[in-house]
């Protein structure tokens, strides 16, 4: 299966134009997380969710938010899958799985094999692995990705510079950029043309 491409962190009409015309499989908007410079208001998301793509699946971004805010706002919004990128547990996990009718990724933060390993108890349709909090640019050692044993998105410092060691080594489900595909804070639309062109000449 080809690796797919996950742009996250829009927030502006002009991300929507970018991502419409590279085309990633995936776009993410951070939902209610102030302490995130990509946070945006969810009450401001179906108007984009208008704009985009019908062909890029919308992912929205939660961050311990509480079950019944996470549902209302898929449904009023429009979203089609769910990230859940804070210390939710399993069972939260397999509310919202079951109830809100989107996949569910759940977000892990990797320091060791051993988070890779304990991950697999999560009832979710992909993981994704990340340093830390996501958003901040920075890597963990893949070699712990050896441990994965279902789809997972990778995340942490992807971007031109590292994305063929990563797909070529590690086959991830999808990467998942941020950072990369900024300048001065702000969604870069040569960037993110540049990162899928890359991504779709590897696979």
């Amino acid at each position: 299966m080809k690796t797919k491409i996950k742009i996250c962190g829009l927030r502006r009409k002009e991300d929507i134009v970018y991502v419409n015309a590279a085309r990633p499989d995936y776009c993410g908007f951070i939902l209610n997380v102030p302490q995130s410079r990509r946070n945006m208001d969810p009450e401001g998301l179906k108007g984009l969710l208008e704009e985009l793509d019908p062909g890029i699946v919308p992912v929205g971004v939660f961050v311990n938010e509480d079950t019944n805010t996470i549902l209302r706002i898929v449904r009023e919004s429009g979203l089609k899958m769910i990230q859940l990128h804070g210390q939710e547990g399993e069972e939260m996990v397999r509310t919202i799985r079951e109830t809100a009718g989107v996949p569910v990724i759940k977000a892990v933060s990797v320091k060791s094999r051993e988070d890779v390993e304990r991950a697999a108890g999560f009832p979710a349709d992909y993981l994704l692995f990340d340093c830390g909090t996501g958003g901040t640019g920075r890597s963990f050692d893949w070699s712990c990705l050896e441990e994965a044993k279902q789809p997972y998105f990778l995340a942490g410092g992807i971007g031109i510079h590292n994305m063929k060691e990563a797909v070529e080594r590690f086959y991830p489900f999808a990467v998942d950029l941020s950072s990369s595909v900024e300048t001065d804070g702000v969604k870069d639309e040569k960037k993110i043309a540049d990162a899928v062109h890359m991504l779709r000449s590897l696979t």
